[in-house]
């Protein structure tokens, strides 16, 4: 097996014009969480994107007894406790009977003192249509923009959508596309989720996996996500194997570049995520609400790695802080 490659903070720079259009993103984000309430329809501030949440659990990450040996320093515990939040990716939170079938399966994993390690923000599509930090900035302060002067922003959105389209043009996106199409019915826990970016793991570079087990894709069909989840928690232990690619060169796993699936790199079984049934926690409660699953808070050692990533951090600590004074007030009032 070929040495892994090792990280350097130059995967992460971001070019001047790049940071200013950071700075303009960032106040579409402020904007957008201080009008989210009213934008969603509810009594409190929601996240700048994967807004509604169907649950949150708590879980256990048990450790492989027979993990490779560089990763014994990190993974040191045979088991460490876990908080769950799924979640739907829309920017707000719709009451319709369907939805687009673009899950969150965020991981908070902690200490036995319960301290913070590292918060995963996985998802059940392995890929990133956007590749051009600026394509992807402009896109995103478009979005924001729609939704709070709604019409009068349209066109705008429409014409950065298109610089989208040649990014989604790859083999692997395409293959990934017409897959996920396939199963956009199954249940929410049959999927298989993914980190997309790249996280450091001490000095290597990996990608994350989180493969079900034993969980039927028809479960549910006739009831809502959240009812079908809900249910099937209360009723039903889940398991989930965790794997991880390492990273070994660029031409074969790209950081900077997630329209494309790593090559040359086997996935390595390092654990399992388990939830036993009747481990739900209140969703709707503040405490709950307030929750942040921000990977840049996690030990340095966890953190993301790439320009995309980077770009997560600022949008991540403008979304929260607004979002914790905002919910702060109005739990103040009871809320």
């Amino acid at each position: 097996m070929p040495n892994p490659l090792q990280y350097n903070k130059r995967f992460d720079e971001l070019n001047e014009e790049e940071k200013k259009l950071l700075d303009i993103n960032k106040k579409t984000i402020a904007d957008f969480v201080e009008q989210s309430s009213s934008i969603s329809d509810v009594n409190y501030a929601t996240r700048n994107a994967h807004a509604k949440t169907y649950a949150v659990a708590k879980g256990t990450f048990c450790i492989k007894p027979n993990i490779p040996e560089f990763l014994k320093p990190f993974l040191d515990k045979e088991k460490f406790d876990l908080t769950i939040r799924f979640s739907n990716a829309q920017l707000t939170i719709q009451n319709s009977k369907k939805d687009i079938p673009a899950y969150g399966f965020a991981v908070q994993i902690r200490d036995e003192n319960g301290g913070l390690l590292a918060n995963y923000p996985l998802v059940n599509f392995p890929l990133f249509p956007v590749n051009s930090v600026s394509t992807f900035l402009k896109l995103f302060t478009a979005v924001n923009k729609f939704y709070i002067k709604k019409w009068s922003n349209l066109f705008t959105l429409f014409v950065q959508a298109t610089k989208m389209i040649p990014s989604l043009l790859t083999g692997d996106m395409i293959r990934n596309i017409i897959k996920f199409i396939g199963k956009r019915n199954y249940f929410i826990l049959s999927f298989d989720y993914y980190s997309i970016g790249a996280y450091r793991l001490g000095d290597h570079i990996i990608k994350i996996k989180l493969h079900p087990k034993s969980v039927d894709k028809h479960t549910g069909v006739k009831e809502n996500v959240k009812d079908s989840l809900t249910h099937y928690l209360q009723t039903h232990d889940f398991t989930a194997d965790v794997m991880i690619q390492i990273c070994y060169n660029l031409k074969d796993q790209p950081i900077n570049k997630l329209n494309v699936e790593w090559k040359n790199s086997p996935f390595i079984t390092i654990g399992e995520v388990r939830i036993h049934k009747g481990s739900l926690l209140d969703s709707r409660s503040c405490t709950n609400e307030l929750l942040s699953f921000n990977p840049f808070e996690s030990k340095i050692f966890f953190q993301p790695v790439g320009k995309i990533q980077k770009l997560r951090e600022e949008a991540y600590r403008v979304s929260v802080q607004t979002r914790r004074k905002i919910n702060k007030l109005l739990h103040g009032k009871g809320g």
